[in-house]
């Protein structure tokens, strides 16, 4: 299906600088673009290219300077990254539309209601008073287990495992391999030394809006509830460990690992590979840079990074001064020899 850069410009209400009756039908990075597709530019650094790129329409913030020559049509916008969004979510419901009805072989357990908007893919199995949301997509191989709730709207991808009396809300999306409600890391040695479980009896709840990686894991509770609140983003390979509190509209990078007990604010970001150790809290508004380790309490928004952690810009004045530490070690070594 082909597009006018007028079009693209009605739908998202932009300025258009050059031809606009050039069609698009692909889309593509402004490196690599070709004749016929769409791209967008959002950073200056990338400025560079839009002089020599081969792409039919440009979508660019409209913040950014550019009085070049380029052989595009330019649509100005408010953001273009967003923008991009918004167009590509148009083409991915377009390529991957929502399926309807019920595929066999699956098991359904009885009196389970199935909306009639839903998709219940292949071999998918649905424990006892288990609640379906309308237009829920469950993916072949998806197991959910008794007392589930599942909100309007969710996706379920392949292999998503959703254990007893959990929580998911609506419009969440939960992609291949996610395990929920998995027990919790308790442990307990007893008088020989014999590490004893410690029953896990509370459950996970994931609030509305949620995006959940691949092959992430969500620990239930030992009483309570682990807790995702609503509009939290967490990428793939992450472990939240048993009662963890993740903050509304977090970002959870890969590998990320959260111990049990913690609460974590709104809005923070948490890099990949982060570890924060159990039993603390992390305010609103914090940046985590990769590899960082949190090991107590954060009660200040700002940015951090480190093992473990201290100001971001403080930890930078240290890394220049490690790598120089050698250096120093010599001279110093140097020193103390002239004053024996």
């Amino acid at each position: 299906m082909k597009f006018s850069a007028q079009q693209i410009s009605l739908l998202l209400g932009g300025k258009i600088t050059g031809d606009a009756n050039r069609q698009v039908w692909d889309v593509g990075s402004i490196e690599t673009a070709k004749e016929g597709q769409l791209t967008f530019l959002c950073d200056t650094k990338y400025i560079t290219h839009l002089s020599s790129t081969k792409a039919s329409v440009v979508l660019m913030t409209e913040t950014i300077p550019f009085d070049g020559e380029t052989n595009a049509t330019i649509i100005r916008v408010e953001n273009a990254r967003a923008a991009m969004g918004q167009l590509l979510a148009l083409v991915a419901k377009a390529m991957n539309p929502a399926k309807q009805g019920v595929e066999q072989p699956c098991f359904i357990s009885e009196g389970v209601a199935v909306p009639e908007d839903a998709y219940i893919g292949a071999f998918v199995y649905i424990g006892k008073n288990v609640q379906l949301g309308k237009g829920v997509q469950i993916y072949p191989h998806t197991y959910i287990g008794d007392n589930v709730q599942v909100g309007d709207n969710t996706i379920l991808y392949s292999g998503v495992k959703i254990y007893y009396n959990c929580v998911v809300g609506k419009d969440c999306i939960l992609h291949a391999g996610v395990v929920v409600g998995s027990d919790g890391f308790g442990f307990e040695p007893d008088a020989n030394k014999v590490n004893q479980k410690l029953p896990q009896i509370g459950n996970v709840v994931i609030e509305d809006d949620v995006e959940i990686g691949a092959n992430t894991t969500v620990d239930r509770a030992m009483m309570g509830s682990t807790v995702i609140r609503k509009n939290a983003k967490i990428d793939n390979l992450v472990q939240v460990g048993h009662n963890v509190e993740v903050g509304q509209s977090d970002f959870i990078c890969a590998q990320v690992g959260i111990a049990g007990s913690s609460k974590i604010g709104s809005h923070c970001i948490l890099a990949g590979q982060v570890g924060v150790a159990g039993h603390l809290e992390i305010t609103d508004g914090c940046i985590f840079g990769a590899q960082s380790g949190i090991p107590s309490d954060v009660k200040k928004p700002g940015m951090y990074q480190g093992s473990p952690i201290i100001d971001a810009m403080n930890w930078r004045r240290s890394v220049v001064g490690f790598k120089n530490l050698p250096d120093i070690m010599k001279k110093l070594n140097e020193i103390d020899k002239k004053l024996q």
